[in-house]
């Protein structure tokens, strides 16, 4: 893509793909400096990797080849893929996180991802329901990208899902609720693609699962409480997702 260049730097830390990817999984790095963690992602014995870094200033760095397995998701779920890195393109972008004092992503930095972005996806199918957060495919255990990630920009540049609703009415469902309603927010959850199946119950699996979908598109009020407007779109995000699927847009 016009602009887009790499800075070179290995890591052997990768191994062999099983077919070609088609999901791609957006990280934020959670440590203190960019060249922290390049040396992380880069050291054979911290054995985690990702296939690009993404700095504060819009610098690229590409560290493995996108044919190759990269081992940044852990254990993770996503609609049946419980082998994400096999499926996956890992893209670290730099900021310290939640632990070290996370902030606003400069403008740069996403231009460069969102460049980044439609240049892998040039070389493969990569479906926009199946450009993820780490918080999505391992909520138990990430909240990285985060809720300060603009989504709707990279949505708005042509990459992922993105649905504003009406603001939908409604009592909220929280945490100690049970009933058809939980039920169905659980399988519209888990119809997206999070792991856990409808119980009936809204437990603290749950709530966990719903902030990870705020973090992600509804980044204004990550608490775990399915209001109605949380639930419109959920709602919203499967048909755009069906309609993808169906047609093949990409």
């Amino acid at each position: 893509m016009s602009g887009l260049s790499f800075i070179e730097t290995p890591s052997p830390n990768f191994d062999a793909r099983r077919g070609p990817p088609d999901m791609l999984v957006l990280h934020y790095t959670g440590m203190q400096t960019g060249e922290a963690a390049i040396a992380r992602l880069c050291d054979p014995e911290a054995r985690v990797s990702a296939h690009y870094v993404v700095e504060e200033d819009g610098r690229v760095f590409r560290l493995a080849p996108e044919e190759r397995r990269c081992w940044h998701a852990g254990k993770s779920f996503w609609k049946g893929e419980t082998d994400i890195n096999a499926v996956s393109i890992g893209v670290e972008i730099v900021n310290p996180g939640h632990e070290w004092g996370y902030r606003p992503f400069p403008d740069a930095q996403i231009d460069a991802v969102i460049a980044l972005v439609g240049d892998i996806r040039s070389r493969w199918e990569i479906p926009n329901w199946r450009i993820l957060g780490h918080s999505d495919v391992a909520p138990a255990r990430k909240e990285d990208p985060g809720e300060l990630f603009p989504w709707k920009r990279l949505a708005e540049a042509g990459h992922g899902l993105w649905f504003e609703p009406v603001p939908a009415p409604g009592p909220a469902l929280k945490e100690g609720d049970e009933g058809v309603g939980v039920f169905a927010l659980q399988a519209g959850l888990h119809r997206l693609g999070y792991e856990p199946l409808p119980s009936g119950r809204y437990d603290a699996e749950t709530a966990t699962i719903v902030r990870a979908f705020q973090r992600h598109w509804r980044p204004e009020q990550v608490d775990g409480v399915a209001d109605g407007e949380t639930r419109a779109r959920l709602m919203g995000l499967l048909q755009l997702a069906q309609a993808e699927s169906l047609t093949g847009v990409l």
